[in-house]
This record gives C-alpha cells, sequence and structure tokens, in this order.
C-alpha cells in the first residue's frame, strides 16, 4: 500500500494575558485541549513586569501571545483598550512572538461569577478560552 505521509500536527501553545495598569493577570493553554488555566498575577510596573512576563515565556514557551482589549459594552474604546493594545506591541516587540488580540470585555465578571481566587489570572484564562473557542 503507497501513500503520503502525513507529519503530525503540534499541538500550540499560548501565553494569554489580562492587562491592568498595576496587575497582570496571566494564563496558559493549548490548541489540542482547547483549555486555559489560571498561571499567576504579576503584580509589578516597568522592567520589572518584563522580567517577570520574560520568565514566564521562557519557562513556558509559547508559540503566541493573546492579550485581553478592553472596550466600553456598546464596543466603544477607550483609554485602558489604548494601553491594553501598547502592552501588545510591546509583548511582540520583546519576545518576537505573534500577538493575538481578543475582546475582553466581561472577562473580569465571568472570572468573579466562577469564584475565582486570583481575578486576574481567571480573567487572563477567560480571554484565553475565548480565543482558543474561536481557533479553527
Amino acid at each position: 500500500m503507497s501513500g503520503i505521509a502525513v507529519a503530525p500536527v503540534r499541538p500550540q501553545s499560548f501565553l494569554a494575558f489580562d492587562f491592568g495598569i498595576r496587575r497582570v493577570g496571566v494564563a496558559v493553554g493549548n490548541s489540542m485541549l482547547r483549555r486555559a488555566q489560571p498561571l499567576k498575577t504579576v503584580a509589578a510596573e516597568g522592567e520589572a513586569r518584563f522580567a517577570a512576563i520574560g520568565a514566564l515565556v521562557a519557562e513556558w514557551q509559547p508559540d503566541a501571545l493573546v492579550v485581553g482589549v478592553p472596550f466600553h459594552p456598546d464596543g466603544a474604546a477607550h483609554e485602558n483598550t489604548q494601553r491594553a493594545r501598547r502592552f501588545g506591541r510591546q509583548l511582540h516587540g520583546r519576545f518576537r512572538l505573534p500577538v493575538n488580540e481578543v475582546d475582553e470585555r466581561y472577562s473580569t465578571t465571568e472570572a468573579l461569577a466562577q469564584g475565582a481566587a486570583d481575578v486576574d489570572a481567571a480573567s487572563a484564562a477567560v480571554i484565553l478560552d475565548q480565543f482558543l473557542r474561536d481557533l479553527p
């Protein structure tokens, strides 16, 4: 029997971020399980924030990053929309990984409804779950 050998597709892994001025929630997940897991909250600013995120990138070695971008309930952008997008550009510039944006409206509300102990990390997981659901 002849045929063409097909290499197995390797699942992609992702780190997701719920950006905040004082804290950034972080979650991890992959395209095979399509389920996110809250990791931790980085409660640092400036270079210390990026050093902590760099340690997570080194540990988890994601294929891409996901950043939650907030909008008003009507879909309009606001000040934090631009801050989150800037954070995504900074992640891309520092770690040279693709960065995907996800509309994160109500992620904190959902994390609180789930009874999360670490709301920021749980919000990042909600964001990543949404991204993973939308993968082809």
